[in-house]
């Protein structure tokens, strides 16, 4: 092999293991190591991506992203025995920091969905983290409408954005 094949061959190699070594891959091969850099790639990819809806959802309930607030809301059936199917929500609240009145304003939101809070566990007091997983039945808003799991967690961040300071409300 002449010297300048040489050369590209071991800056190749070093390339290689730079690759590997960023993507924290065990692999051996070059194939193997370019598939986990794909996949690391990837994994990346979708935290921006994920990070951005977070950033997105934050901007437009008026939340800074000095007070992340995670909301999530599951729907699920209370009676499965019963032939009318009452339904339910499950609803996980996460904050860094609470704020002097975030709780009433929560419990609010849940009033004007029509939602009754069947059972809660809260963790709450000023400047330390703010914690709520509550158990709500209902779902009859004030148009009389159906409330659907979009809908209360856009009312629970709307809530939470009100007592920020952040809310036109």
């Amino acid at each position: 092999m002449s010297a300048g094949k040489e050369k590209k061959a071991a800056l190749l190699e070093e390339k290689l293991q730079l690759l590997r070594s960023v993507t924290n891959s065990n692999a051996v091969n070059k194939t193997s190591i370019l598939v986990d850099a794909s996949k690391y790639i990837k994994e990346l990819k979708d935290k921006v991506e994920e990070a951005a809806a977070a950033a997105s959802s934050q901007a437009e309930t008026g939340i800074t992203s000095a007070m992340p607030a995670t909301v999530s809301v599951s729907s699920l059936e209370l009676d499965s025995n019963s032939s009318c199917g009452r339904r339910g929500f499950r609803i996980h609240v996460t904050m860094e920091r609470s704020r002097p009145g975030l709780l009433v304003s929560v419990l609010e939101a849940f009033e004007d969905l029509g939602l009754d809070v069947l059972d809660a566990d809260v963790s709450c007091a000023d400047d330390t983290a703010f914690r709520l997983q509550a158990l709500g039945s209902g779902g009859e808003g004030q148009q009389g409408g159906s409330v659907d799991e979009q809908m209360v967690r856009q009312a629970v961040l709307q809530a939470i954005s009100k007592c920020m300071g952040g809310g036109d409300e």
